[in-house]
Formats: C-alpha cells, sequence, structure tokens
C-alpha cells in the first residue's frame, strides 16, 4: 500500500482547520467553538480525530476546543529529535500561547494525559485544569513498573506495559507498526480496549482511521520516539531532573476518569495518582470501559468533561 500523505488526517467536518507554529515547529489543529478554550491531546497511535466526539460537544456547549496533532503525529511537523518530556510540555503550552491565550484547560488520553500533567507542572500558568483518560501520573505509572524489580516478578502494571520494552529495539517495531497495513495496531486497540467496544461499528472506523494515519512517513518511529525517551532516561540525569519537575503535587485541579476495564494502565496505578493531584481533584471510573474512554462511551466522557469543566472556570 502506497504511504498515505499526511494531508489526509484532515478529515472534513464542522471544524476548522489551521496550522500555528509552537516551540518551534507546526502543529496542525482542528477547532471548532468559542468560549473558554480546552485542548484535547491525543495518546499513542491516535491522531486529532480521537477526539471527534467532544469537539462537537464541548463547542456546542460553550468552549473553545482545539485538538492538535502531537509533534510527529498526523500533520504536524516530524523533526528527528524532541520527544522528550520537557520539549513536549513546551509544544503544549506554546500552542496555547500561539491561540492568543492566556491559559487553557488541559484534556489528554494516556500519553496525551501525561502530557497534561507535566505541563501543568513545568507551565503552571497557562494551565486551568487537567483531565486526564486512561492516563496514571508519570510517577505514578513509573512506580508501579518499578515495584518489578523490588518483589523480583512481574507486577501487574508491568504485564500491561509489555510493549513499552519490545518498543526499545530500534527498526523492529517501526516495522511492525506499519505491516498489513497498521493491523499491529488494531491488535493493540483490541487488547486495550472493553469487552464490548470491539464488535461495534465505531470501533471499525475508529480503527480504520488510527491505521491509516499510522501509515503517514515518519508517524510509527515519531510514536515510539516518546517510548524510547521516557526508559531511556531512567538511566540518565535527565531522568532524575524530570522527577524533579513533576514531583510536587500540581496547582490546577485534576479529572481522572479511567474505566474499569483499561488493561493497558491499570486502575489501581491511576488510582495511585492521588499524591500529585491538585486542589478540587476527582477520580471517576467507567464500569465496563477500557482504555479509550472518549471513544468506548463518548456520551459518558463528555458528561463527567462538561461537569468538571464547568465547575473550574479559568481562574
Amino acid at each position: 500500500m502506497e504511504r498515505p500523505d499526511p494531508s489526509t488526517v484532515r478529515v472534513p467536518g464542522p471544524w476548522t482547520h489551521r496550522d500555528l507554529s509552537a516551540n518551534g515547529i507546526r502543529l496542525h489543529i482542528a477547532e471548532l467553538g468559542s468560549g473558554p478554550t480546552v485542548v484535547l491531546l491525543h495518546g499513542f497511535g491516535e491522531f486529532w480525530w480521537a477526539w471527534h466526539h467532544q469537539l462537537t460537544a464541548l463547542a456546542d456547549a460553550g468552549f473553545h476546543v482545539v485538538a492538535p496533532d502531537l509533534r510527529g503525529y498526523g500533520d504536524s511537523d516530524k523533526p528527528p529529535r524532541g520527544y522528550d518530556a520537557w520539549t513536549l510540555a513546551g509544544d503544549v503550552a506554546g500552542l496555547v500561547r500561539a491561540l492568543g491565550q492566556r491559559r487553557a484547560h488541559l484534556v489528554g488520553h494516556a500519553w496525551g494525559g501525561m502530557l497534561a500533567w507535566t505541563v501543568a507542572a513545568m507551565h503552571p500558568r497557562v494551565v486551568s485544569s487537567v483531565s486526564a483518560l486512561g492516563a496514571a501520573h508519570p510517577l505514578a505509572l513509573r512506580a508501579a513498573a518499578r515495584r518489578t524489580a523490588l518483589r523480583r516478578k512481574r507486577s501487574s502494571q508491568t504485564r500491561a506495559l509489555g510493549h513499552l520494552f519490545r518498543f526499545q529495539v530500534p527498526m523492529a517495531p517501526e516495522r511492525k507498526l506499519v505491516a498489513d497495513e497498521g493491523a499491529e495496531l488494531e491488535r493493540l486497540m483490541r487488547a486495550w480496549s472493553g469487552p464490548h467496544w470491539p464488535s461495534t461499528e465505531d470501533f471499525t472506523e475508529a480503527a480504520e482511521r488510527l491505521r491509516l494515519a499510522m501509515l503517514v512517513p515518519g508517524v510509527a518511529h515519531s510514536a515510539l520516539e516518546y517510548y524510547r525517551w521516557a526508559f531511556r532516561a531512567q538511566f540518565r540525569g535527565e531522568g532524575r531532573r524530570f522527577t524533579d519537575a513533576v514531583g510536587s503535587r500540581v496547582a490546577a485541579p485534576v479529572l481522572q476518569l479511567h474505566g474499569e476495564d483499561d488493561r493497558c494502565v491499570l486502575p489501581s496505578t491511576a488510582r495511585n495518582s492521588a499524591h500529585w493531584r491538585g486542589p478540587r481533584s476527582e477520580f471517576h471510573t467507567l464500569p465496563g470501559i477500557g482504555h479509550y474512554p472518549h471513544l468506548e462511551a463518548p456520551e459518558a466522557t463528555t458528561s463527567a468533561l462538561l461537569a468538571f469543566l464547568r465547575s473550574h472556570p479559568h481562574p
């Protein structure tokens, strides 16, 4: 199959597509609505379209909603470096400023959720609130994985993060992600989602769109660089500096929305993020839902987001 052009991810709809310069790179965004700004940060293997339900629903509810393709994804720039936490956090903070806003509500799924939490720690002045879907605080996730070494056996969370370790070898993971038109990504989606979603037409559509976006040249390598930096940093000084940078409780309120059947980031790991949540934070679970609340249960997810955002307006 011929690799798709990056512009194929500019799916038409009620939203507007445009490019913004932030932190030295070009970021593609889909944008809709007016009012307080909400920035939606996607996770591994996704692109802005993963938020299409929330884009329209939050805009209809009176918010200015922005869904970017993160660095290395979709139709955003795919530089050879910059997949460390500091640069990625700078991308998001720069995006908020490029939008002409002083601050924004950050909503993130998985990697996007950890990134939102990181931005709140490193650039607190641009963050009104954090909503983390299917995500734990980066240090909570690291602590859960490290319990393996202390107990000398594999913890449940370590088994769930097996893909992180498989992604560390060069070249082979990239080839696997794009082989058979991105079939590996759909396999991961099925493994991580709840029991009901994979049998629906919504899953079929999401899998088709995300598989196609993974085939855009450069995306597979960029997506894996997120994992590679996170792993390598544990053995370098930058890992200690990152721990210091995000080690304190954030000032912003945090909503954690987690599927009870999440087999990628376990609910117990997500609950252990309480130490880093800001004041007036909330934790909610969704029964029968896996790693993708925004796609598996869009109405329940949007309802929880709206209730949280309305109770925590911009300062």
